[in-house]
């Protein structure tokens, strides 16, 4: 199992792999295409295994208004064969130790339980605008003290996005 930056010859590889890690949501793959289509700068790593993606992550800008203020987590996703083996846990780990992750606030949409492990703490600032009461919010390394809605990429706007 080889963990690599994502390369355009996997586009297609990991639009499979979301279709079938969130089989009930186009959101996730329509986002990561638009990204790609759009030619976003996002930061984005695959796990292969036998030339096959079993994981992938992907890191898009946050903003405070105009400016970047970190980081968002979305999607993190593991093809369903491989799932619960700590596949998407390694992967993590891997992206959170990178240089460029690892000079920002990062924001993620998810299970708490999950994300704990890895440092995430509940965000109370800012807010995000796709959870009521911040309840599946959290943060590493936000040290953000203003009260403001963080903003995502225009390829967020696709509709309602599903629980991460």
């Amino acid at each position: 199992m080889k963990i690599r930056e994502l390369t355009p010859e996997n586009y297609a590889k990991v639009s499979a792999l979301l279709r079938q890690a969130f089989p009930r949501s186009m959101y996730e793959m329509q986002l990561v295409e638009n990204f790609h289509k759009n030619g976003k700068a996002v930061h984005e790593w695959v796990c292969i295994h036998i030339n096959t993606v079993i994981a992938s992550i992907t890191f898009s800008n946050a903003y405070n208004g105009a400016a970047v203020c970190g980081l968002h987590l979305a999607p993190l996703a593991v093809k369903p064969e491989f799932q619960k083996q700590g596949i998407g846990s390694e992967l993590l780990r891997f992206a959170l130790r990178q240089e460029v992750i690892k000079a920002n606030t990062i924001f993620v949409l998810g299970d708490p339980r999950f994300y704990r492990k890895f440092g995430f703490e509940p965000c109370a600032m800012p807010l995000c605008l796709f959870d009521k009461d911040n309840a599946h919010f959290l943060s590493l390394r936000n040290n953000t003290s203003s009260q403001f809605t963080v903003g995502y990429e225009a390829e967020f706007n696709i509709g309602t996005p599903g629980r991460r």
